[in-house]
């Protein structure tokens, strides 16, 4: 499958390993930067998705809420998204938590307003970036060079999906959230720390079929 990622915030925020352990599939194992887990909350347009073999390809919104998983993979808790054959292609075939949400994206005034809706959660912030000349450090390289993802059916069974894209071109971002209830709705609090933010204008990104990994 071939998709592109754009008007992307990475919101970050770190959260107690133990927290996350807690909350994975039994046979995954939270990854930490320095002892420290991380949990963002991220938004973003999903463009151009095509599946292979499929001649259309369509637009949506998402709204995932993440951590990090050994080896170098990510774990999705919730993906909010605007299109109901998203939501049913992703549980059906990628076993992955996608939820129907009523959602909204606008550029107005050099910033990207994004809201989503749901019945036990919302997000309403508007974004932009602020400073294009930015190195990654190896916090954000840890955090976002992530080239796999790994799920797990109703039966615990778990699968890993393999990616593949350019390394993130990351901006510096600011962010004001008017609401953000997400992480909570997956049972995670965030801190009341301001959150490190990223953000990446679009790229473009392949995806392979989920793989086995074994059995509950």
């Amino acid at each position: 499958m071939s998709q592109s990622w754009r008007n992307l915030l990475f919101a970050h925020w770190p959260v107690p390993a133990v927290e996350v352990q807690r909350r994975l599939p039994a046979g995954l194992e939270a990854d930490t930067f320095e002892g420290q887990a991380w949990v963002a909350v991220v938004p973003f347009e999903m463009r151009r998705v095509r599946p292979r073999g499929l001649p259309f390809a369509f637009d949506f919104l998402e709204l995932n809420v993440r951590t990090y998983v050994k080896p170098g993979g990510v774990y999705f808790w919730s993906l909010d998204a605007s299109s109901r054959l998203a939501v049913w292609g992703a549980q059906t075939f990628f076993h992955l938590p996608y939820k129907d949400a009523r959602m909204r994206c606008v550029e107005r005034a050099g910033w990207v307003e994004y809201e989503s809706a749901r019945a036990d959660a919302r997000f309403r912030a508007r974004y932009r970036p602020v400073a294009r000349d930015f190195h990654a450090d190896s916090l954000v390289t840890w955090l976002t060079e992530r080239y796999c993802l790994y799920t797990a059916n109703r039966r615990g069974v778990l699968y890993r999906g393999d990616i593949r894209h350019v390394r993130w071109p990351l901006e510096v971002a600011e962010a004001e959230f008017e609401e953000n209830s997400m992480a909570e709705a997956c049972g995670i609090q965030l801190p009341a720390t301001p959150p490190l933010l990223h953000y990446s204008r679009e790229i473009e990104v392949v995806i392979w079929p989920l793989r086995k990994l074994g059995s509950a």
